[in-house]
């Protein structure tokens, strides 16, 4: 009996050991540098910072999606511009968009919800829709439905890309219910600085980009977004001013073109681009393209892409031309939706019959916009936007809207390389010494991870778009 008695209280105290330690390792455990009350307006700022970055950055715009769309091209290391890439290149994006992006707003939308602040609600709606629609672009199908509540599904499953932008335009209407600029202020906003009427604009033209993402495919819905957006009322970025951006500053917080041209110099301006703003007699080309170290007879000379190393190399670090100093400046901006593109999106929306106006005014006021933009004075916009070349043709909207906005998205490479996939303009070369067979991507591979980790459910989503290639479609690319 005295023997029970001990085993019973040694097992008690062993239980109160364990629950100690238990307590214990939960304290040690603890990042002592992570707040256990996070405030939207840190993580707002946070995440802000962390997609522009991803989205202006390297990995995503300068080594793979600015290459495509032959804005930029490659002297050294020229690997990626032959297309030559592993299941690792294209990790960035798809990490900090769910690990820095969705998961910090779904967070702030939480609070928001907790401290009656609908505005923040908003926003967040907003930069969340912003998020998915890069990753959708790029990749395809994506976890949407099931990875806004990752506690619950570490596993998402992916969404058809159809399913992923109607998700998106549900979630800007909501996003425009919840925005009232005579509500409560918000804190953290790097964008508008807390100005709710801008956020409103913002999210409708997000809403346009999504509905012509669409319109090959679903003309009616988008007709019906547009209608939506007009009995809304409260319009689209409608100036410069009001461009949607993160205006970056000194180091260590720089625009990351600037960071990387502080320590390399294996990037150039695409060849095809210059060709182009020569023929054009473009006043952006000196904004553009920086004029060679050497002297040369055209003072601005692009790489051809896809050149082999050799053949790049011989080309000279000094006798071709970086990208403009505009864009490699600590403080230039990083452009999320343009006024020009607004006014783009609006004369093809006009083109297609889905809204009322005049598709050629319109595109000149595009043509404008994106001149004024970069500083470019009122007799030379009104030479250029007068020259034959430029001239709106309405016989083929695509081609006009597709070759103007090309270049007034210059830098954006992630945005450009999905208007091109879309409106086909402008008629691009594969890379000289390209390796998909005379073509050129057009989509992101999924991360290498995502077999590893979320192997069913990849297999699923390559099960229902097709190969995991670049060279295979995304739905919304129809021709």
């Amino acid at each position: 009996m005295k023997l029970k008695y001990t085993s019973i209280i040694l097992s008690g105290t062993l239980l109160l050991l364990l629950a100690s330690c238990k307590k214990e390792l939960v304290k040690v455990n603890v990042n002592p540098n992570a707040t256990q009350n996070p405030q939207p307006d840190y993580l707002l700022t946070g995440v802000i910072k962390n997609m522009a970055d991803t989205y202006w950055g390297v990995e995503d715009n300068m080594g793979s999606s600015l290459l495509f769309v032959q804005n930029w091209s490659k002297i050294q290391y020229t690997d990626p511009d032959r297309y030559i890439f592993t299941n690792a290149s294209f990790q960035g994006l798809w990490t900090t968009a769910y690990t820095k992006g969705v998961i910090n707003l779904n967070q702030i939308i939480k609070l928001a919800d907790a401290q009656a602040n609908p505005n923040y609600k908003g926003v967040a709606l907003v930069l969340r829709s912003w998020v998915f629609t890069l990753l959708t672009d790029q990749y395809g199908d994506v976890p949407y439905k099931q990875s806004i509540n990752i506690d619950q599904y570490l596993t998402p499953a992916y969404d058809a890309q159809r399913d992923v932008y109607f998700a998106l335009l549900d979630d800007l209407k909501a996003a425009q219910s919840s925005l009232d600029p005579s509500g409560k202020a918000i804190l953290g906003d790097a964008i508008y600085s807390g100005n709710i009427a801008s956020w409103k604009k913002f999210a409708n033209s997000l809403r346009l980009r999504i509905a012509l993402r669409i319109a090959d495919r679903e003309p009616d819905k988008a007709k019906q977004v547009l209608a939506d957006i007009q009995a809304e009322g409260s319009g689209y970025i409608s100036s410069n001013s009001e461009i949607a951006q993160l205006v970056y500053v000194d180091s260590p917080n720089q625009n990351p073109i600037s960071n990387l041209f502080d320590t390399r110099d294996d990037y150039r301006i695409s060849k095809t681009i210059v060709d182009q703003l020569f023929a054009l007699n473009d006043p952006r080309l000196p904004v553009y393209a920086t004029p060679t170290q050497d002297a040369t007879p055209q003072t601005y000379v692009g790489v051809p892409n896809g050149l082999l190393v050799g053949d790049a190399s011989s080309l000279g670090l000094t006798k071709t031309s970086k990208p403009g100093a505009y864009f490699r400046a600590p403080h230039a901006p990083a452009v999320i939706i343009s006024y020009a593109e607004v006014l783009f999106d609006q004369a093809e929306a006009v083109a297609r019959g889905f809204i009322a106006g005049n598709a050629a005014d319109f595109y000149n006021q595009a043509v404008t916009a994106s001149l004024q933009q970069y500083g470019i004075g009122n007799t030379a916009i009104s030479t250029y936007i007068n020259s034959a070349a430029v001239k709106y043709d309405a016989s083929n909207y695509k081609k006009s809207i597709g070759n103007q906005k090309w270049i007034a998205l210059f830098g954006q490479g992630l945005e450009a390389f999905a208007e091109w996939r879309r409106l086909d303009y402008p008629q691009l070369q594969p890379a000289v010494a390209g390796t998909l067979n005379g073509k050129i991507p057009v989509r992101f591979i999924y991360p290498g991870t995502e077999q590893s980790l979320n192997g069913a459910s990849y297999k699923a989503a390559v099960a229902n778009q097709g190969a995991d290639v670049l060279t295979t479609k995304l739905w919304f690319d129809v021709n």
